[in-house]
């Protein structure tokens, strides 16, 4: 007996050691501050991590606990969002300005601590503080355990590639005077691929990204649109892609020869060297579903070259789609499913406890007096609501030290008024296009599940809308056009393996249904991942309670909290 137990008690030591040796803490250092760059026939002064753009990559195993020293060194409030990260009991490291935390003030620090819970996959960081995010962001790269392997073939090699969106001017400015003037903010001029826009701008035929391949190797592309406010197509010349996983979810694996991806969104993609020896260039152009609304219609690239392929050899181009190629786009975002039984898989919830229907889309609003503003300014709102951030403490804190005044938990759980949603005559019913300002949240039980059904509306014009969630992963079940119709729709529903993603493109003038389990107690903001957007109202909130035990209660927050 005695001897028995000895042996037990080694074997759960053994196991407790394995168990320990296999999460590490995974630590960086980022200095933001200012960054010289020479592009597209100007030298001008951007925001950077560490000197350089993209930021850097971080690359940790599932398990790991990240720790992330942040300075603001630059002139700016800031902080940093760790893009579709759970955050289990870790709200205080998420990382969006005055949800859950106060900005970095310029000269201080804080240090964001977190660890990488049932997730593998691509995600990124980014500044979560006014267009910042165009210039502070990089790539977050998490690999299984060690002894646990991908659901597909070992690549050769893994290579993140970011899309970027570029201004010849400071991007603070660009999105101050948006909201002094109450306009549309300007335009980029540029996309980038890992930071270079490639030799179709002017002074860019040296600031091209370019990769290696050898011949008959297959490579893992870690895709990241890290754009603004642009849905992008993506292609290879002659090369087809085979998708494996999207926002860090396993998928079963679909074979397109275009990629199309929201601002938020990651796509992970093998690509195999099986073309002859040669060089091939990459493309990013943008999907702009907007009928009558200017966009950045140029194209980066960059360019694969073969092992052995001349210098002197001209890339073949690929043949990009048009950019309101809807069809293309919404059967990339359509077929792609999950991978069911795969690492971290989750089962659809059927039981719904807290069904919702929520518009999306733009709007207006008058223009403050004694102001620049000229007409009413441009304004947007989910169910007749447009979102305020509180800006003297963070609704986060509000929730924890139980402070009132900061929000409000009435937002509406299907619009106040019903119409025609994706009919354009709406426009004419002028009241209709000014939606009533307020922070109103909804409150969840702990572990309910929640149904949100998003419903775009043609409040000047439809657009498709990248909806991105804070702090859980949804079930896509269905998507499609027109108004939702329960009685039709339902039937549509993919309850089996449906793809799962922390931010859904709901189609232009159409709607998407998804489903979460809300089993991470915090707040977590739901918005528009358009920077233009954000800061006009398309957002709202969910306040999850605590559960029943301390393994399900947010902790206090850390000391080095900013205050506001």
């Amino acid at each position: 007996m005695e001897r028995h137990f000895f042996f037990s008690a080694c074997a759960l030591l053994l196991l407790a050691a394995s168990t320990a040796s296999a999460a590490r803490i995974v630590e960086h250092t980022f200095y933001v501050q200012n960054l010289t760059v020479n592009k597209l026939c100007k030298t001008q002064i951007i925001t950077a991590v560490n000197g350089r753009l993209p930021g850097p990559t971080i690359r940790v195993q599932e398990g790991d606990t990240l720790l992330v020293h942040v300075f603001n060194k630059s002139p700016y409030n800031l902080s940093i969002h760790w893009h579709g990260v759970f955050q289990r009991l870790s709200g205080w490291a998420d990382g969006p300005s005055m949800i859950t935390q106060c900005p970095i003030r310029p000269g201080c620090k804080y240090i964001y601590k977190f660890t990488i819970i049932d997730q593998e996959g691509t995600l990124w960081w980014h500044a979560h503080v006014s267009f910042l995010r165009a210039t502070v962001y990089g790539a977050l790269i998490i690999r299984p355990r060690d002894g646990h392997s991908y659901p597909f073939p070992m690549p050769y090699k893994e290579v993140p590639i970011l899309l970027g969106e570029w201004w010849n001017t400071n991007v603070f400015d660009v999105e101050k005077l948006a909201v002094a003037t109450g306009a549309a903010p300007n335009l980029s001029i540029a996309y980038t691929i890992n930071g270079w826009p490639g030799d179709l701008y002017p002074c860019s035929g040296n600031q091209m990204y370019k990769l290696k391949l050898l011949q008959g190797r297959t490579y893992l592309l870690r895709i990241i649109n890290a754009a603004l406010n642009h849905e992008l197509f993506f292609k290879i010349a002659n090369h087809k892609l085979t998708v494996v996983s999207i926002d860090a979810r396993y998928t079963e694996p679909y074979v397109t020869n275009v990629v199309v991806s929201a601002p938020g969104q990651t796509v992970d993609v093998l690509l195999t060297a099986d073309q002859p020896v040669g060089s091939y260039y990459m493309a990013a152009t943008a999907y702009a579903s907007a009928d009558g609304v200017l966009f950045d219609n140029t194209t980066t690239r960059g360019v694969l070259a073969y092992d052995g392929a001349p210098s002197s050899t001209t890339p073949l181009m690929p043949v990009l789609p048009d950019f309101n190629d809807t069809p293309t786009a919404h059967k990339f975002y359509s077929n792609l499913t999950g991978l069911v039984g795969g690492p971290h898989w989750e089962p659809v919830p059927l039981k719904v406890d807290h069904e919702m229907l929520v518009t999306i889309g733009l709007g207006l609003e008058p223009c403050p007096v004694n102001t620049s503003c000229k007409g009413p300014k441009l304004s947007a709102s989910m169910n007749n609501v447009s979102f305020v951030r509180p800006t003297s403490l963070s609704m986060l804190q509000a929730f924890f030290f139980n402070v009132n005044g900061v929000y409000t938990t009435d937002f509406p759980a299907k619009p106040t008024i019903e119409f025609d949603y994706t009919n354009a005559s709406i426009n004419n019913n002028i009241p209709m296009l000014f939606a009533p300002k307020g922070t109103k949240l909804t409150k969840l039980k702990f572990n309910s599940t929640v149904e949100i059904i998003f419903q775009n509306t043609a409040i000047l014009g439809v657009e498709n809308h990248p909806m991105h969630l804070h702090g859980f992963d949804f079930h896509v079940l269905a998507q499609g056009f027109g108004n939702y119709n329960p009685a039709t729709d339902r039937k549509k529903h993919n309850s089996i393996n449906p793809q799962m993603r922390n931010t859904i493109a709901v189609p232009a003038g159409g709607w998407a249904v998804t489903r979460f389990t809300a089993n991470n107690p915090g707040v977590w903001v739901l918005h528009c991942h358009l920077d233009m957007h954000l800061p006009l109202g398309l957002a709202t909130a969910f306040v999850v309670e605590n559960g029943p035990t301390p393994e399900t209660t947010l902790p206090p927050p850390p000391v080095d909290l900013p205050q506001c």
